[in-house]
């Protein structure tokens, strides 16, 4: 089992550029000890109308004891109004990527 604290962090975004910079951002801040980014076509409504869009995925490894501070570096680098970002626990996975995971995604 992991600690309560680690966690993923899914965000969407617009572009593969603005998806990469956000993700390098989050690392080099120790906000995220990895970011995985995937191509997905979002199905969503906005403002009354319903949009299909190719979007970007980002899947943050991080510690959630960390989202306020990864919260607010990812709306400070997103161009979407209201950007998703949601967390989700990590409830179990293999001890030794969990104290990975842990040791990396620590503030300086």
């Amino acid at each position: 089992m992991s600690p309560p604290s680690l966690g993923v962090v899914l965000v969407t975004a617009g572009s593969e550029a603005e998806a990469e910079s956000i993700a390098r951002h989050l690392v080099e801040a120790c906000l995220a000890a990895c970011v995985s980014v995937l191509p997905v076509r979002s199905i969503y409504r906005w403002q009354g109308k319903i949009h299909a869009e190719p979007e970007w995925q980002l899947i943050v490894k991080a510690d959630l004891n960390q989202f306020d501070a990864i919260a607010q570096a990812i709306t400070q680098h997103h161009s979407y109004e209201v950007p998703e970002i949601i967390a989700l626990p990590i409830v179990a996975g293999l001890p030794d990527y969990l104290s990975w995971l842990q040791a990396q995604a620590q503030p300086f």
